[in-house]
């Protein structure tokens, strides 16, 4: 008692060396880590030995990823990684991972902890996409799947997708990439060509969403935004049981056959956390 007491006297007198945050045992470390932010653990691993040993600690990234986040690296890694710690599958989770022959592409979305991902028009079933009097496969800087699909002319115009993914638990929106009018480039500058867009100011287009728990969603739009990129907004949904992997169904169609429709552009279809897209 006395020792501790002369101890305590020094270190109010200048004469120790008083505790510092360094001092502080890891395991306590991590336990303050659990609960700050990704980027905010980062920049704590900077301060000190402490902080840097506990901002590797497994309990601490686990706690940053999905509950069902072993279902998600199943489909994305096609198995868990041998050797990987905590903190790398969470690294690997926020990368875009291209799945499912490089049709999708798939991302944890840091600030919500849900998905995100992108199909591409060639992961779409696409009415007449094989003949090429009326869609054609064009490359383009501008998607992030190197190409799109240009709708020259058609009646039917249907667009459909359909995948079973272990979403993790929350609230998601789907959207279709269009743009009317078709970019290319000249003297390395990129113009939108609008010569043959027409048929869209007759009657909306449709979009539909359904999942296998029974929700369902329907909205309709005109397409009007001439030469500009438009996330037409398809639905949302709702993730409740992420342990159980959900599947999803949604078109995007305008079935009017009294009229042609054509100069539209297709990138892809993306599904993300509600209120993550600002567009």
């Amino acid at each position: 008692m006395g020792s501790g007491s002369s101890a305590l006297r020094d270190d109010f007198n200048g004469q120790g060396s008083p505790a510092g945050l360094g001092d502080l045992p890891e395991g306590c470390a991590a336990s303050v880590l659990m609960y700050l932010e990704p980027k905010d653990i980062c920049r704590l691993a900077r301060i000190n030995r402490a902080f840097r040993g506990a901002s590797s600690a497994d309990f601490v990234w686990e706690s940053k990823l999905p509950l069902n986040y072993r279902a998600l690296v199943d489909k994305v890694f096609d198995g868990m990684p041998v050797g990987l710690c905590k903190k790398d599958i969470y690294t690997r989770l926020c990368r875009t991972n291209s799945i499912d022959g490089g049709t999708k592409k798939v991302w944890l979305d840091k600030n919500t902890g849900g998905i995100s991902m992108a199909i591409s028009a060639k992961g779409l079933t696409i009415t007449g996409i094989d003949d090429r009097r009326y869609w054609n496969h064009l490359p383009s800087d501008e998607s992030r799947f190197s190409t799109v699909a240009y709708l020259q002319q058609i009646w039917w115009l249907e667009i459909n997708g359909e995948l079973e993914f272990p979403f993790p638990a929350g609230k998601y929106s789907i959207y279709f990439l269009v743009q009317l009018g078709k970019t290319v480039k000249k003297y390395g500058r990129s113009h939108c060509i609008t010569d043959n867009i027409h048929g869209w100011d007759r009657k909306p287009v449709q979009f539909q969403v359904s999942t296998s728990n029974g929700q369902k969603a329907v909205s309709q739009r005109f397409l009007e935004e001439r030469g500009k990129w438009v996330h037409c907004h398809a639905g949302d949904f709702v993730v409740e049981n992420p342990s159980k992997p959900l599947k999803l169904k949604f078109s995007m169609a305008q079935i009017d056959c009294t009229h042609t429709k054509g100069g539209l552009c297709l990138d892809s279809v993306v599904i993300c956390p509600m209120g993550s897209y600002r567009g």
